[in-house]
């Protein structure tokens, strides 16, 4: 309510609440999983929301055809709502990320492996599904914010290229036949310290490193507009901006939450 009377204002009390009912609502209706998966949005949807209203639900879509066993890579799947979530329910969810975090399910037998994206403790081809969620743009990136205690592998160049590393390594860890879904920020490139946002020559180079592995089965461009988000494609959300709520750089008129666009690879590997 509180969230309500404030004008529906990010970050506001009461905003990741009414975020995640809207999310929750989202991946809980295949109708509505089938109508993003094909590329259609209801007109109005997510306004003011951040691009995580897009992204669980595109994710989602896709589990429908995932295998058994699922790597989590980056721990975005670790809230209740999600590993409640029917689609993934009688899989094997092993959840990779840094350090322990407060939420814990193992009571749902999901597993916590903790390392570095870079090299992680998995062998050769174990997972059926990879998931990375918004986890590649921090890669070599300041985490501090997130409390990680890790130095920045390259400060010699504006952009870094480490997550392309980090992709190969997923790759090593799916097996044949299996699927992987990337996703992260969009546009002109940013460096906004802990994270960065890709642009049209850093999807280049990911697709470089995927296509000799296997099929980008889909990519999938995502745009906000004072309206909401809607659907779009390489081209119109090559300029997007996104806006830092920590620091505030490149907060508009539009009411956009954080990113303005945002990129979906789902990948099939020979």
């Amino acid at each position: 309510m509180q969230y309500q009377l404030s004008g529906k204002k990010a970050w506001t009390t009461g905003y990741d609440d009414f975020k995640w009912n809207q999310i929750n609502a989202s991946i809980q209706d295949p109708s509505f999983l089938s109508e993003i998966d094909a590329g259609r949005l209801p007109s109005g949807y997510g306004k003011k929301i951040d691009d995580r209203i897009v992204e669980y639900p595109w994710i989602f879509a896709q589990l429908k055809n995932s295998g058994k066993k699922i790597l989590d890579a980056g721990s975005t799947f670790n809230y209740p709502i999600l590993v409640s979530n029917a689609l993934l329910q009688e899989k094997d969810l092993t959840i990779f990320t840094f350090y322990p975090e407060i939420n814990n399910y193992s009571s749902k037998r999901i597993s916590y492996v903790y390392g570095d994206l870079l090299d992680m403790p998995f062998r050769n081809e174990l997972f059926d599904t990879i998931i990375c969620q918004s986890t590649l743009e921090h890669i070599d990136m300041d985490n501090s914010i997130y409390g990680y205690d890790l130095e920045r592998r390259d400060t010699t160049q504006e952009k870094s290229y480490s997550f392309l590393k980090g992709i190969s390594e997923l790759l090593r860890v799916l097996k044949s036949g299996g699927m992987m879904c990337i996703t992260f920020p969009y546009g002109k490139f940013e460096n906004h310290g802990f994270f960065q946002q890709f642009d049209s020559e850093m999807v280049s180079r990911i697709r470089t490193v995927l296509e000799p592995a296997g099929k980008i089965m889909k990519e999938r461009y995502f745009l906000y507009k004072p309206e909401g988000w809607i659907v779009s494609n390489s081209e119109e959300a090559n300029e997007a901006e996104s806006y830092n709520p920590h620091t505030g750089k490149g907060k508009g008129t539009d009411d956009a939450a954080h990113c303005r666009s945002l990129c979906c690879i789902a990948f099939s590997k020979n």
